[in-house]
């Protein structure tokens, strides 16, 4: 649910801003004004992730989310990142400048269908992945990110019986690791799913010093052809203390804004996608916000997310018993 809609124009505010706009000058005043917090994931494009407080990974936004004393907090990122701001810090206005924002991973997951599913497997610890709708964290009993999946898995009991949504390439790849009974739900990722094994290799051929680094969403075949694997954290981490000079980065390209600043001498190749234009495999969801977009929705603090209190408190336990269990193994 989202107020004041009449000013809302396909899923934004679509309004014009005159040519002498200083348009980063005044996110900034209206940040300061309002005690506004901006939170970014990597996947945002370079000018929206220089201007945010924060950058980070689904983890470590939810880290902020929880901790902030903000009136506001902007999410330049996609719906369930919002939703999770929210059901962390539920006395904040939460702002997200475009209803369109996404996820095809979360799609694949309908709370309905998944209600089913668990009801059809009873007695079976529910383990959702953060990319997934906030009715679908309240039928979880523990959320996971990338960052901690694996550990939160091997931290119950080894026969302790689990399902896992909805990714199923982040599934399989833990599943591959830990000796467990685990369901897996049939959903994925459009951009780690895009991306092309051969051209991967070409590149590869074409670069035999380069590492290849890997998103665990991506596919078993790219998995099993990367040098290192990890979450969008651990790979930005991974290439501050690898050797290599250069890498064939199979994730959102988002991503290689951060290494570059991190690393500016280090060379970062964005794997081809099976049907790209710009060769890469882009989230069109992360994509459809902008620095006009965060300018409007900061001016007129829409849209804003409203959730039912109701669903917010189921949603908060499983979302709180991840960071529980990340703080308490040092994740």
């Amino acid at each position: 649910m989202f107020k004041r809609p009449d000013i809302i124009k396909k899923g934004f505010i679509d309004e014009e801003i005159s040519s002498g706009t200083d348009i980063i000058s005044g996110i900034e005043k209206m940040r300061k004004e309002k005690n506004a917090l901006i939170l970014a994931h990597y996947y945002q494009t370079a000018d929206i992730q220089d201007i945010a407080d924060f950058v980070g990974d689904s983890l470590d936004l939810s880290r902020k989310a929880a901790a902030t004393d903000a009136d506001i907090i902007l999410f330049a990122g996609v719906h369930f990142m919002a939703e999770t701001a929210k059901i962390l810090s539920p006395q904040t206005k939460v702002l997200i400048p475009d209803l369109n924002a996404g996820c095809s991973l979360s799609d694949t997951c309908p709370p309905g269908k998944f209600s089913k599913f668990v009801d059809d497997n009873p007695g079976r610890t529910v383990i959702t992945y953060i990319n997934s709708a906030a009715e679908i964290k309240a039928l979880s009993d523990i959320i996971c990110t990338s960052t901690n999946a694996y550990k939160i898995v091997e931290s119950l009991p080894e026969d302790e019986k689990i399902i896992f949504a909805p990714d199923r390439n982040l599934g399989n790849f833990i599943s591959n690791k830990v000796s467990r009974d685990m369901l897996i739900w049939e959903g994925a990722c459009h951009v780690h799913e895009e991306f092309s094994l051969e051209a991967i290799v070409e590149i590869k051929n074409n670069n035999p010093d380069a590492s290849i680094i890997a998103h665990p969403e991506c596919e078993l075949p790219v998995r099993m052809v990367a040098d290192f694997i990890g979450s969008t954290g651990a790979l930005l981490k991974h290439i501050r203390t690898d050797s290599s000079d250069k890498y064939i980065v199979a994730t959102e390209p988002g991503i290689i804004h951060q290494m570059k600043k991190d690393r500016p001498a280090k060379i970062f190749i964005p794997a081809p996608g099976k049907d790209s234009t710009c060769g890469c495999s882009e989230c069109n969801f992360m994509k459809l916000i902008t620095m006009k977009k965060i300018y409007l929705t900061l001016k007129y603090e829409l849209p804003e997310l409203i959730m039912d209190e109701y669903l917010m408190d189921k949603a908060r336990k499983p979302v709180e018993r991840m960071l529980d269990i990340s703080d308490r193994l040092g994740i």
